[in-house]
This record gives structure tokens, sequence and C-alpha cells, in this order.
């Protein structure tokens, strides 16, 4: 005996669907233009409707003379408070021990005896001696060492200051660098010692001068400013020797 299923009828729908025509593509104008066939839009007219605005810059010139804002800054090392020609004057004061110019260096600066330290450690470093931290903390210690002493000795009457006096021992470190010079090309020996004892008599006789003479007290002091000193560019001659 067979199974019979109901199936529900089916219906469909008695409108029409219309579907929608196809549109053309976009076609931009054809240019007015006949020199340019194979642009399809007007140049005069896009450039009209544009509202960009052509920008200004301000002039440079300033009077008659022509000269520009940027010739008139001042040099790089001017701004960093880096004087050359003050560098190198006191540099040639320092290297006349007998005809010391001590107005030079009234304003002390820390450039010089920057140069100055890096290039005795560089010459320790061609001789085989890494010495960069040993000389920055030696002069750190050195100037601390003879600010306290040149105070103590002149208390109230003191006038040196401890930028003044890092200046004072940096400048005066140029003949311990020359003598770093000379050992690359000295074999060790009497030689030498004899040329490290008369650098660094030098180097004492002219930062004893210019302490005094700039400090003006410490005139009656002068013996024990310079045994101070003797003894600062001492140490620093033993990094050459050793």
């Amino acid at each position: 005996m067979a199974k019979q299923f109901n199936v529900p009828p089916v219906i469909f729908p008695s409108g029409v669907q219309h579907r929608r025509p196809p549109t053309a593509p976009f076609q931009p104008p054809i240019s007015s233009n006949p020199s340019i066939p194979f642009m399809s839009f007007d140049v005069t007219s896009a450039a009209a409707s544009t509202s960009f605005s052509t920008p200004h810059f301000a002039s440079t010139t300033i009077g008659a003379g022509g000269s520009t804002g940027f010739e008139d800054e001042p040099l790089l090392l001017e701004e960093l408070g880096i004087n050359t020609k003050q560098i190198y004057q006191k540099t040639l004061s320092i290297l006349n021990p007998f005809k010391i110019k001590t107005d030079l260096h009234e304003d002390g600066d820390l450039s010089g005896p920057f140069i100055f330290l890096m290039s005795f450690g560089l010459f320790q470093l061609l001789a085989g001696k890494i010495h960069f931290g040993i000389i920055l903390g030696w002069v750190v210690m050195a100037s601390l060492f003879l600010y306290v002493v040149f105070n103590m000795l002149e208390g109230r009457n003191g006038n040196l200051d401890l930028y003044r006096c890092v200046s004072l021992i940096g400048y005066c470190m140029l003949p311990i660098v020359i003598l770093s010079v000379i050992s690359l090309f000295l074999p060790g020996g009497l030689v030498i010692k004899v040329l490290t004892g008369v650098f660094v008599v030098w180097a004492t006789r002219v930062c004893t001068r210019l302490l005094v003479e700039l400090a003006s007290c410490g005139d009656e002091h002068r013996g024990l400013i310079a045994y101070a000193c003797f003894l600062i560019y001492m140490l620093f001659s033993l990094l050459v020797i050793f």
C-alpha cells in the first residue's frame, strides 16, 4: 500500500520585475582646446576653479646693501661661546714663559683646556697608553686642590674662583702636551728625564705667574703657590715617563 504525501502548491508572483537599464560610463566633457586633443578637460576652467593661493615669502634683503638674514647670523662657534681667536692668543702667551700676557687670561674659558687635555690623551694613546679618564680626573682634583690651597693662604682676600682655576691649569698644560709629543720620538733614559724637568718648570712658572697676577693677592705666597703647581705638573709628567 503506497503512502501519499501532501505537497503544498507553488505560487509564482504575478507581477513582472523590471530591471534597471544599464547606465552609460562616465564621459568627461570634451576639451575646448583643440591643440591638446587627448585631454578630456579644460585646463583654464580647472585652474580658475581652484582656491589655492600663491605663497608669499618674506624678503630677506635688509637695506640697500642687499645682505641676507643668513649672513647676519653669528657663527656656530660664537653661539657655543668658543672664541678661536682668544684661544690662539692665549696659546701664544703660554709658549713664551718670559713674556706672559696676563690680561688675555682674565676671562676664563674651558674650550682651550679641553683641546689641550684631549690632545695630551691622544698623544698618550699613540704611545700605547690609555689615559683619557685619568687625565680628566686628575685635572678636576688638581683644580680643587689649587683652589683650596690658594684661598686658604689668602683667606677672605682671595678672589680666585674655581672656573678660572680650571682654565689656568688647562692652558698651562701646553708644555706637558709638547713633552708628550717629543717623547714619541725619543727613547727613554736620561734625555727624556731632563726634558721632563725643563717642561715641568716651564709649566710651573707660567701657572704661578698667572695665578699671582690675576688673583692680585698672592704675591707674598708665591713660593707656596709655585710648589703646589709643581706637584700638579710633575704628576702629569709621570704619565709621559712611565
